[in-house]
C-alpha cells in the first residue's frame, strides 16, 4: 500500500482527497489513522471523492488516505453459510469479540475464519485442463450444503499438482496450475470478487419453472419464477418481514440470503434471533444451515447500507455458480434508496423526484437484473431469485422507489394496510398485485400440477374481481337489493378469501400447502360454486342456500385436510352433492 492522498474536506461519509493521483474508480482505500474502509466514487484532475463505510467523526484535513489497489470485494470461501455479516462482509460475532456490542471505528477482522480446518475432497487431477469456474474441490460446509470451490472466472490453465484429500484452511494451497502465459498459480479454497460486478455466466434461461413457496396466494394467484424478481411493497405493520420469513422457511430454494438493509436495530435483532431458532421443515436441521444473513441497521453508516445490497447479491451469485438455487430477501430496498439519496445530497448532485438521485432507476435495474436462471461457466445450472421489500412512506405506492421498482420486477405483491388491520394474512391485495410469469409457467403447471390449474386460477381471480365491483354497489344501496346470482358471487368470494387466500402461518396444515392440494382446494370451491349456481338458476333463493353451513365447511378445508390426505377431497364433493340433493328435495 502506498500513500496516495491527503484529506482536505469531509462532509459526513464523503471525504475529499488531494495529492498524488494514483487512485482508480471503485478502488478500496483506507482512510485516516484508524484505517477506515472507503471506496473511490469520483475522480478528476484536482481531487478524489471517497465514500467511507464507517463513522467519519474524528477525521480531519491532513489525514492520510492509503490505496489498496483493489476494488471493494467480498471473500468467497467455505464459512459464508450460517454466518451473520455487516454490509461489507465483516462477521458480527468476530466484531463483537473485538469491540463489544457496538461496531467500533476501524475494527479490522477477517471476513471468514482463516484458522478453521475443513474436510476437503479434491475433484481434479494432474493434467486436467481447467477453465474459469471449474470446480476443484468439495467441502461439507453445513449439514445441508456441500461447498464447491471453483477457480476464479478469469483464470484457466493445466493442473500440475494437487494436494491429497484432508483437512485444510481456506488459505492453504490445494491445487497448482500453469496458466496460459506459462506462469504457475496456486489455488486455495478462497477467491475474491468485486461486489459491483456481476459474476459471468454462459447462458440465461427463460423463466419456465416456479419458485414454490407453499403460500397459496403466491403459488396460485401471483407466482414468481425461479430466477425471477418480485417486490413486496407495504406500509408499516403490513407484514413484509413475516412474508419474507415464510418465503425463507418454505420456498424450494437451496440457499437463502437475507439482507436487512437499514431496518430498525430491534427489528433486525428479532430477525437474527428468529432465524437462529428456526428449524428447516424439509430437513429437520436448523434453517441457518442453508442461510446467510447480512445485517445493516438504520444507525450504521449510510455508505455501508448502500453496499450491503451488492454484498448480498455477490454471495448469492457465488453459490449459484456451484449449481444451487438461491433466493435473496432484501428488506428493504427503500432504506437502500434513502442511503443513495443522502450520499447524492452530500455530493451536491442535482436531485430528481422527491430528492432521490437521477440514477435511482438505473441502480435499481442493475440490482434486479442480476437475478436469473443461468447455465454457469462450469456447465451446472443455478438461479438467483430476488424478493425485495419496499417501504413507501405512508403506504403511498406512487412514490419513486415503488414506481421504479415496478418497472424492473415482473411480480408485484402489494400489501394492504386494511387487510393487515383486519388480521387477514398474508395481507397481499389481490386486486392490485400481479405476476407477469403466468404465461411462461403455463407449460410447467400443465405437466406437473394439472391441466385445469390455470383455468381454476383465472376463475378465482374473476370471482374476486366481480366481488370488488359488487361491493361498490353494496356500499351505496345495501346487499338486500342484489339479485340472488350476485349474492352467490359475494358468498363464494368470501369462501375464496377466507378458505384459500387467507393462510395461517402457525397452523401445521396451513403454513405450507403443496401445489396438488392447492389445485384440489380450488376445484372444490369452484365445484361448490357450480352446484350452487344450478340451484340459483332454478330460482332457489340464496337465503335457503345459506341456511345450510356448507360454505363454512368448505372454508374449513384448509385446516381439516392435511397435506397428505388428498383423498378427503372426494368426501367434500360427496358432501356438496348431498347438499344439492337435499335442497332439491326440500323444495320439490
Amino acid at each position: 500500500m502506498n500513500l496516495t492522498g491527503i484529506i482536505y474536506g469531509i462532509n459526513g461519509p464523503i471525504v475529499y482527497v488531494i495529492g498524488n493521483q494514483e487512485f482508480k474508480m471503485g478502488e478500496m482505500v483506507l482512510v485516516g489513522s484508524s484505517r477506515l474502509v472507503g471506496e473511490v466514487i469520483g475522480l478528476n484532475k484536482e481531487r478524489t471523492v471517497v465514500q467511507v463505510y464507517e463513522e467519519t467523526s474524528g477525521l480531519k484535513p491532513g489525514d492520510e488516505v492509503l490505496s489498496t489497489g483493489a476494488a471493494i470485494s467480498v471473500t468467497l470461501a467455505p464459512g459464508i453459510i450460517s454466518n451473520i455479516f455487516d454490509g461489507i462482509e465483516r462477521p458480527l460475532k468476530e466484531i463483537a469479540k473485538a469491540s463489544g456490542a457496538f461496531i467500533s471505528r476501524g475494527v479490522s477482522v477477517e471476513s471468514l475464519d482463516t484458522k478453521r480446518l475443513w474436510d476437503v475432497h479434491i475433484t481434479v487431477k494432474p493434467g486436467d485442463k481447467l477453465f474459469g469456474g471449474a470446480i476443484i474441490a468439495e467441502v461439507p460446509e453445513t449439514t445441508a450444503i456441500i461447498h464447491k470451490s471453483m477457480i476464479p472466472p478469469d483464470v484457466s490453465g493445466t493442473v500440475t499438482r494437487v494436494a491429497p484429500d484432508g483437512k485444510y484452511t481456506i488459505n492453504d494451497t490445494i491445487v497448482v496450475i500453469v496458466d496460459n502465459k506459462g506462469e504457475e498459480r496456486e489455488l486455495s479454497l478462497t477467491q475474491k470478487w468485486p461486489i459491483r460486478i456481476p459474476r459471468p455466466t454462459s447462458k440465461r434461461f427463460a423463466s419456465d419453472r416456479p419458485l414454490i413457496t407453499g403460500q397459496r396466494i403466491l403459488d396460485t394467484l401471483f407466482p414468481i419464477a425461479k430466477g425471477g424478481t418480485a417486490a413486496i411493497p407495504g406500509g408499516f405493520g403490513t407484514g413484509k418481514t413475516m412474508t419474507q420469513h415464510q418465503l425463507a422457511k418454505w420456498s424450494d430454494a437451496d440457499i437463502i440470503v437475507y439482507i436487512g438493509c437499514g431496518e430498525r436495530g430491534n427489528e433486525m435483532t428479532e430477525v437474527l434471533e428468529d432465524f437462529t431458532k428456526l428449524i428447516d421443515p424439509k430437513s429437520g436441521n436448523p434453517l441457518l444451515d442453508r442461510t446467510t444473513l447480512i445485517a445493516n441497521t438504520s444507525n450504521m453508516p449510510v455508505a455501508a447500507r448502500e453496499a450491503s445490497i451488492y454484498t448480498g447479491i455477490t454471495l448469492a451469485e457465488y453459490y449459484r455458480d456451484m449449481g444451487y438455487h438461491v433466493a435473496i430477501m432484501a428488506d428493504s430496498t427503500s432504506r437502500w434508496a434513502e442511503a443513495l439519496r443522502e450520499l447524492s445530497g452530500r455530493l451536491e448532485e442535482m436531485p430528481a423526484e422527491e430528492g432521490f438521485p437521477a440514477y435511482l432507476a438505473s441502480r435499481l435495474s442493475a440490482f434486479y437484473e442480476r437475478a436469473g436462471f443461468m447455465q454457469n461457466l462450469n456447465g451446472t445450472e443455478g438461479s438467483v431469485s430476488i424478493i425485495g421489500a419496499v417501504s413507501p412512506q405512508g403506504g403511498d405506492f406512487s412514490e419513486p422507489v415503488t414506481q421504479n421498482t415496478k418497472r424492473f420486477v415482473r411480480c408485484f405483491w402489494a400489501l394492504d394496510k386494511s387487510l393487515a388491520y383486519a388480521r387477514h394474512f398474508p395481507a397481499i391485495q389481490w386486486l392490485t398485485s400481479y405476476s407477469e410469469y403466468l404465461s411462461d409457467l403455463g407449460p410447467w403447471y400443465l405437466k406437473n400440477v394439472g391441466e385445469d390449474f390455470l383455468d381454476c386460477r383465472n376463475q378465482m381471480i374473476s370471482l374476486l374481481t366481480q366481488e370488488s365491483k359488487l361491493n361498490e354497489i353494496v356500499k351505496l344501496i345495501g346487499s338486500d337489493v342484489l339479485p340472488d346470482d350476485q349474492k352467490l358471487i359475494l358468498e363464494i368470494a368470501r369462501v375464496i378469501r377466507l378458505g384459500f387466500v387467507q393462510q395461517n402461518a402457525y397452523h401445521p396444515s396451513d403454513t405450507y400447502v403443496p401445489m396438488n392440494k392447492q389445485l384440489k382446494m380450488m376445484e372444490t370451491i369452484l365445484y361448490l360454486f357450480g352446484k350452487a349456481k344450478q340451484l340459483i338458476d332454478m330460482n332457489m333463493p340464496m337465503s335457503l342456500l345459506k341456511e345450510e353451513d356448507i360454505f363454512d365447511k368448505v372454508i374449513a378445508i384448509k385446516y381439516n385436510v392435511g397435506n397428505d390426505e388428498l383423498q378427503k377431497f372426494d368426501d367434500y364433493k360427496v358432501m356438496i352433492d348431498n347438499f344439492f340433493n337435499h335442497i332439491m328435495e326440500k323444495n320439490a
